[in-house]
């Protein structure tokens, strides 16, 4: 089992759940959350000043997949989340994590069953 971890652009969310859903990936938990990578921040004028906003908006995805949805889940995030055929700076990063244990709250079912 995997955690899969995504931080993609929030105008890429729709374009990603429909991509996860094309590859039978259908649970998964979002979270609105701030940070930056090669962009550091951007520049914005407000009432005549330049400032920078050192935090930028993003949405992370946490979806636990058993080893046989890994690599369907890694490139459906890859096809919904890139910006333009290429991709830009500021398209998101994956992360893949092990995952020791799951456990379903309702039933005490444990392991990939639970996922």
């Amino acid at each position: 089992m995997k955690l899969v971890i995504a931080i993609i652009q929030p105008s890429r969310l729709e374009a990603v759940k429909q991509a996860l859903a094309d590859v039978e990936v259908f649970r998964l938990t979002v979270m609105d959350v701030q940070g930056f990578g090669r962009q550091k921040g951007q520049t914005e004028v407000y009432r005549g000043h330049e400032f920078t906003v050192n935090l930028v908006r993003k949405v992370q995805l946490m979806i636990g997949v058993n080893d046989e949805f890994l690599e369907p889940t890694i490139h459906a995030i890859l096809k919904g989340g890139r910006t333009g055929p290429t991709g830009e700076i500021g398209d998101g990063k994956i992360f893949v994590v092990p995952l020791e244990d799951c456990i379903r709250i309702r039933t005490g079912e444990r392991g990939g069953e639970a996922i």
